[in-house]
């Protein structure tokens, strides 16, 4: 049922991959302000709700804390005068995602060459002089 003018928290639980209860949580912590209702109380949503919603997933996603989402929620709704606040806060997130994906790289590395060696190993093990020994290395 998608509402006259905006969407349920059921379609917008679908459209940002968010569960309805993490949408009531941002609503009632202040992340997402300006939710209108019906006058029976459902919310209806719009469709900046969604985008909004959807960069919310990325921030915490890339480990954003709720206290840091909600900082930076504040100062969207206090308008033009903060966005170098707000840009700070997305560099430093940047910032923690680049430091993030160099340690993941290191682990990478890590695998690859244990699967490099393991690979070479089974090669070895597979020779006719090297039939029956059985090696263990880790």
């Amino acid at each position: 049922m998608r509402l006259e003018k905006g969407y349920t928290i059921g379609q917008i639980a679908e459209k940002t991959h968010l569960s309805i209860h993490t949408l009531r949580y941002y609503e009632k912590e202040g992340i997402v302000p300006f939710i209108k209702r019906t006058e029976s109380g459902i919310r209806i949503y719009e469709e900046e709700h969604i985008d909004w919603f959807k960069f919310l997933n990325c921030l915490r996603k890339t480990g954003m804390s709720i206290t840091r989402l909600k900082d930076f929620s504040d100062l969207t709704l206090q308008g033009d005068e903060t966005i170098d606040q707000r840009i700070q806060i997305l560099e430093q997130q940047r910032k923690f995602i680049e430091g993030q994906i160099e340690i993941l790289m290191s682990y990478i590395e890590m695998i690859n060459f244990k699967t490099e060696m393991y690979s070479k190993q089974k090669k070895e093990s597979k020779t006719p002089e090297n039939q029956g020994k059985h090696t263990q290395k880790g």
